[in-house]
C-alpha cells in the first residue's frame, strides 16, 4: 500500500534550521513529482515547494525561496524539505505529496514550530 512518512519535524528558534525528511513507499517513486505543503492552525493548506521527477526542476512559494531547498533521491525513495532561516511564520504542520497526473498521495504530516 501507498505510504508517504514525514519526519524531522520539531521546534526551533528563530533564524534555525530543520530538515524534514519524506519516506515514500507502495509507488513507482521516480516517476512522481514531489512536494511539501504546509497548513497552519486557521489557514488553508499551502504549497511550499515541489520538484520533478529527475530532481533539476524545482518550485517555491515566494515567501520561502532562498531559505528553503527541496531534493529528492530516488534510489532511496525519499524527498527532502531543507529549511534555513526560520521564522514563527513558518510554523505549520508540513505534509509531504506525490502527484502524478490526477494522483495524489498525501503523508500524515509533521509539526514545525519556530518560537522563542
Amino acid at each position: 500500500q501507498v505510504q508517504l512518512v514525514e519526519s524531522g519535524g520539531g521546534l526551533v528558534q528563530p533564524g534555525g534550521s530543520l530538515r524534514l525528511s519524506c519516506a515514500a513507499s507502495g509507488f513507482t517513486f521516480s516517476s512522481y513529482a514531489m512536494g511539501w505543503y504546509r497548513q497552519a492552525p486557521g489557514k488553508e493548506r499551502e504549497r511550499v515547494a515541489v520538484i520533478y521527477t529527475t530532481g533539476s526542476s524545482t518550485i517555491y512559494v515566494d515567501s520561502v525561496k532562498g531559505r528553503f531547498t527541496i531534493s529528492r533521491d530516488n534510489a532511496k525513495n525519499m524527498v527532502y524539505l531543507q529549511m534555513n532561516g526560520l521564522k514563527p511564520e513558518d510554523t505549520a504542520i508540513y505534509y509531504c505529496n506525490a502527484f502524478k497526473y490526477s494522483t495524489n498521495y498525501w503523508g500524515q504530516g509533521t509539526q514545525v514550530t519556530v518560537s522563542s
